[in-house]
């Protein structure tokens, strides 16, 4: 969505109405929109080139409300990717306790990975854009890892179970399974799709396709 028109539609779900240029300088988001609407910014603009002033000029109201609600950019984005981490986090700890053979709870993972993705699209992107150059984004690239690792703990797993053929590596399976999923980031429009189901069965459909053991 064009950020004047995600804008407009965060100030009409905040107050029940558009803002107008008289409310300039007053908190016209809660705390959760006007995250929202900073992101959009940061992925539109880039976070390291987007300062206050910046995010004050998008927002259409003043610094000062800004800090009404937060009291740095870099809480901002400590919020952001807390809510997209949080999701995929969630997503682990739901699989495994499924108690589920490896080879259904890494599909699980895969898909509902793909569901978190497209129903939070701008705070995954935003993820996804991370390069460490702050503790925020380096403690974010942490989590995202685990996530990473517990992927490819069950690919090796699932192998020993004679779910998945042995002669690839885990690791590096593991690495190519989130490189597809997070390759949906830059294509995926969700005005133009109906549903994520379709992109999550041809995601998992691919991947674990070319996993199975011959005999599965």
């Amino acid at each position: 969505m064009p950020l004047d028109r995600l804008r407009q539609a965060t100030a009409t779900e905040t107050s029940g109405r558009p803002r107008t240029a008289s409310k300039r300088g007053r908190p016209g988001y809660d705390r959760e929109s006007l995250v929202r609407v900073c992101v959009e910014v940061f992925n539109h603009r880039g976070y390291e080139a987007t300062s206050m002033g910046v995010l004050a000029e998008e927002l259409g109201i003043s610094k000062s409300a800004i800090y009404h609600h937060v009291k740095s950019k870099e809480e901002i984005l400590d919020a952001a990717l807390s809510h997209s981490l949080t999701e995929l986090e969630g997503v682990v700890a739901d699989a495994e306790a499924l108690k589920a053979p490896a080879v259904v709870e890494l599909e699980t993972i895969i898909r509902e990975s793909i569901n978190v993705l497209t129903r939070s699209l701008p705070y995954v992107t935003l993820l996804l854009r991370l390069r460490g150059n702050s503790e925020v984004e380096t403690a974010a690239l942490v989590r995202r890892r685990e996530i990473t690792r517990r992927i490819a703990a069950l690919i090796g797993q699932a192998q020993t179970a004679g779910d998945l053929r042995s002669d690839i590596d885990a690791r590096t399976a593991s690495r190519l399974a989130m490189g597809m999923v997070n390759s949906i980031v830059d294509w995926y429009r969700p005005e133009r799709a109906e549903s994520s189901a379709p992109v999550a069965d041809t995601v998992v459909n691919l991947l674990l396709g070319g996993l199975r053991s011959p005999s599965r």
